[in-house]
């Protein structure tokens, strides 16, 4: 189906971009109020996004993304996949396995990024902390 194809031809100019550190092209690819939320739970608005990069900010090495399912809502889409990276952010190592969901919609005439949620795979991550003990019972 077209409409399919056009959300995952969005998705992998977002990959490209990425790799790239490309905010130019990710401006043109995100919604006037794009959100993303990120693996350990901060929001990122959509200026926030497009500034990640630079000496100081967001840095990707690899980025393998591969998508699992799209589903398409008249002028919405979800796209749930799985991304592999080796990146830095701010000089320390970002690298990691997620649960990736990207929300599309048409706005002006073109498909666009509405939102990105990452999710950790493979337990949490480091920045969960270790889990709390229950008292044992007597």
């Amino acid at each position: 189906m077209a409409t399919t194809e056009d959300v995952l031809a969005l998705c992998r100019r977002w990959v490209t971009a990425e790799l790239a550190g490309d905010a130019e092209q990710l401006d043109r690819l995100g919604a006037d109020d794009f959100t993303l939320v990120g693996p350990a739970g901060f929001v990122l608005d959509r200026a926030q996004w497009l500034g990640r990069f630079g000496p100081q900010g967001l840095s990707m090495q690899r980025l393998e993304w591969a998508p699992d399912s799209v589903r398409v809502y008249g002028d919405a889409a979800v796209v749930v996949g799985s991304q592999e990276q080796e990146a830095t952010f701010a000089g320390n190592r970002a690298d990691g396995r997620f649960r990736v969901t990207h929300t599309a919609v048409r706005q002006h005439g073109e498909w666009r990024l509405a939102a990105i949620q990452f999710s950790p795979l493979g337990g949490p991550g480091p920045f969960a902390g270790a889990p709390k003990r229950e008292a044992s019972a007597r």
